[in-house]
């Protein structure tokens, strides 16, 4: 397994980072057998970097990710200590059939001191442990301003309930603006942005990533794969292998024959080298400047085993010009929107 550190701290992680949000515990999707089969797989192999967020489970069991979770951590063999656990918090959590990205009651979601001080305990819960290695803003909270949030965040880390903080879906500026109240107070403040990044999505180039890069902070892709359009989608199409591979993002984008026509011309080049597209996708985003490693989302040992391969794939240049010729970046900014 390759390391890296976590942005400008000291903290070791792995260039893959296991992805648990398919963790529901529902038959037919990962249930809790198959998730802690897949955890143990991962850490055997040196994954020690795990994803997961308050919100991540069921409409009827909302944090059923994180109780799994918990439940295999609590089987011991140092599965703990051996674990950057990472978490999120944004989304309300009451398990009253409200919608995830909406509130049953004021203050039950959000980045509020009070939201926070609720969460990260309710968290905490379910997870059966004692910290948090890294406590990460889900969104961006534009009714609550940093000062409180870093106040927040103090109070947990004095505590000993967390030990860093990270962002997710922030643009840019808010990046900055975080950091900069932070260092206003002495704090450490964000060391990870969680964003998404893939061959086929680049736009956090323009902003999210020379931002994170500039401030210190680790980049984790998330969707790597564009929900499996960048993972072979039409030759498993044209095998009938791949059902999922037809919603989502990968739907919209094999009916419109451009982003086809590119998807196609991606399979063709990366099957030229004897490579797998999904594999491919992976190792490209290893290639990235600032990015820590991409979040993975086995939901069975060969997907995870396929994802460990791509750790060892070199690409080779030619291959890289081809990747860029068929999905071009938007650019270095501001070039990229004013010249």
């Amino acid at each position: 397994m390759k390391y890296t550190q976590l942005g400008r701290t000291g903290l070791k992680v792995s260039r893959l980072v296991l992805g648990t949000m398919n963790f529901t515990g529902e038959a037919g999707a990962t249930d809790e057998k198959t998730s802690h089969a897949l955890m143990d797989a991962a850490l055997e192999a040196g994954v020690n970097f795990f994803d997961t967020a308050n919100i991540y489970g069921t409409d009827e069991e909302k944090g059923a990710t994180e109780r799994i979770i918990g439940s295999w951590l609590t089987r011991g063999g140092g599965r703990r200590d051996k674990v950057v656990l990472a978490t999120k918090v944004y989304g309300d959590t009451t398990n009253d059939g409200t919608p995830w990205n909406q509130t049953s009651w004021p203050n039950h979601d959000r980045l509020s001191a009070v939201n926070i001080r609720r969460a990260v305990d309710a968290s905490l819960t379910r997870l059966g442990t004692d910290h948090i290695d890294l406590y990460q803003f889900h969104h961006v909270d534009r009714d609550t301003p940093f000062d409180e949030i870093w106040q927040a965040m103090d109070v947990l880390i004095q505590q000993g309930k967390v030990l860093y903080a990270g962002s997710s879906n922030f643009p840019g500026y808010k990046i900055a603006q975080a950091n900069e109240t932070a260092r206003a107070h002495g704090r450490v403040g964000l060391v990870s942005e969680q964003c998404l990044y893939n061959l086929f999505e680049r736009r956090a180039e323009m902003e999210v990533v020379p931002a994170a890069q500039e401030y210190g902070l680790g980049v984790i892709p998330w969707s790597p794969l564009h929900q499996g359009l960048l993972g072979g989608a039409l030759r498993k199409q044209r095998e009938g292998s791949g059902s999922r591979t037809l919603t989502g993002r990968s739907g919209a984008g094999l009916a419109d024959p451009q982003v086809r026509a590119r998807v196609e011309a991606y399979e063709n080049a990366v099957a030229e080298h004897g490579f797998e597209p999904g594999e491919v996708a992976l190792a490209w985003l290893l290639t990235r400047p600032g990015v820590t490693g991409p979040i993975v989302g086995p939901r069975t040992q060969e997907q995870l085993d396929s994802a460990l391969r791509a750790l060892q794939l070199e690409l080779p240049e030619s291959l890289l010009t081809t990747l860029d010729e068929i999905f071009p970046g938007p650019g270095p900014s501001p070039e990229a929107f004013a010249w």
